[in-house]
């Protein structure tokens, strides 16, 4: 029996194309059901469920017609091509280590997530006259399974590893039963993050909106000298290099400290820090309720622009164009933030602090890709001061 190639090539084309219609079909789905929602071209964020403020990007081909949907997750690969990121359940990029349920054993969070590694600190070296020679108050910072360099750092530098970084919140899942959530790492290592969640979640605005926030205790280490290790609460589990978190008024939500010979016990304190996180999340709740039923017009909107970007009046043609485009684009989160939480101040701030996030222009450095800049920014909260600013300024409106 022949087959006939032409005919088999057009069957083949034609399941293709009933593919790619069906991808763009369920993909308009997920739109107009209000799941997604296109914040620049081809690039969408995640609205609902245990993702929402995460973004991914669009490819698209020749015809126009999606091709790929490319995770903005900007995690490191493991040795074996997976993903190094361990979940208690699958984000919407579907990558990683899923167990679902969780799990309360640490070993097992820290293989799957690829962070059961240790970083060591050598001597940095260089080359003079043919001569090898030692910089006497420097040093790097290297993973020891892989030898990978991570940083540059002074000799009172001492790594914080890994296990002894995180176990502190071995206490917090035994005391309340509860699970790992996620776990994985960033750079090759040179960040990493794990993160639980509390058994309490909060509700914004019960008897109207009712947006369930879940809290999460998230703590990031930084391997490469430039960064501190962090114990931070947040309403958002990091899954991938998207997160977001909001700052509430005069909430203790971060502690930090250096890496010095004195670390591991003063990480000891960051269970004063946790201990704290019911009575944010409770203030969360409230503040963001008041602002849900706050009323705000486009030009009080507007106003709260002005004052967290003030313009000169001898500002420059370029200053004021990219004004004009940064309140265009605030303007366009604060109507779609409307047509899921009504034009009130909550959406308002959803509005800014989403622009914060996903759009407002980051300068990735020399070993950083935009996004993972961007969730950097997040996780360490460089954002914070205006993203307070911003919930004080709405605040106000209650009272007028």
């Amino acid at each position: 029996m022949t087959t006939d190639l032409n005919a088999a090539f057009a069957d083949e084309k034609a399941r293709q194309i009933a593919a790619a219609r069906d991808r763009e079909r369920q993909f308009q789905a997920r739109i107009d059901r209000g799941e997604i929602r296109m914040i620049s071209p081809d690039r969408y964020e995640v609205l609902t469920g245990w993702d929402r403020g995460e973004t991914f990007t669009v490819a698209r081909n020749a015809r126009g017609q999606i091709a790929e949907i490319i995770a903005q997750h900007g995690l490191d690969t493991r040795a074996d091509g997976t993903i190094a990121l361990y979940a208690s359940s699958p984000a919407w990029h579907g990558l990683g280590q899923i167990i679902p349920g969780g799990t309360s054993d640490i070993d097992t969070v820290l293989a799957l997530s690829g962070l059961d590694f240790d970083v060591t600190t050598v001597p940095a070296m260089y080359v003079w006259d043919g001569e090898l020679r030692q910089h006497a108050d420097q040093f790097h910072t290297v993973r020891v399974d892989t030898g990978a360099a991570l940083g540059v750092v002074g000799a009172r530098y001492a790594p914080i590893q890994n296990r002894q970084g995180f176990e502190f919140l071995q206490e917090l899942v035994g005391r309340f039963d509860l699970v790992w959530e996620s776990a994985g790492l960033l750079r090759g290592g040179r960040r990493v993050f794990i993160s639980i969640r509390l058994p309490e979640a909060v509700r914004v605005d019960a008897d109207g909106i009712n947006d369930l926030i879940v809290p999460y205790v998230a703590v990031m280490n930084d391997h490469t000298g430039n960064g501190q290790f962090q114990c931070v609460v947040t309403p958002w589990r990091p899954v991938c290099a998207n997160t977001e978190r909001f700052a509430v008024r005069d909430a203790h939500t971060r502690w930090a400290v250096r890496h010095t010979a004195g670390a591991t016990s003063q990480i000891k304190e960051a269970r004063r820090t946790l201990g704290l996180s019911v009575r944010y999340f409770e203030q969360f709740a409230d503040e963001e309720t008041a602002l849900a039923r706050t009323d705000i017009a486009l030009d009080e909107f507007h106003q709260v622009i002005a004052d967290l970007w003030p313009l000169d009046d001898d500002a420059t043609t370029r200053t004021r164009t990219n004004h004009a485009v940064r309140t265009a684009t605030l303007t366009h989160r604060f109507d779609t933030e409307t047509a899921q939480v009504g034009r009130t101040a909550y959406a308002a701030e959803r509005a800014i602090t989403g622009y914060l996030d996903h759009i407002a222009p980051r300068r990735p450095g020399k070993t950083m890709t935009e996004e993972i800049a961007r969730a950097t920014a997040a996780l360490e909260g460089a954002d914070d001061d205006i993203k307070s600013k911003a919930h004080k300024r709405l605040l106000l409106l209650r009272q007028t």
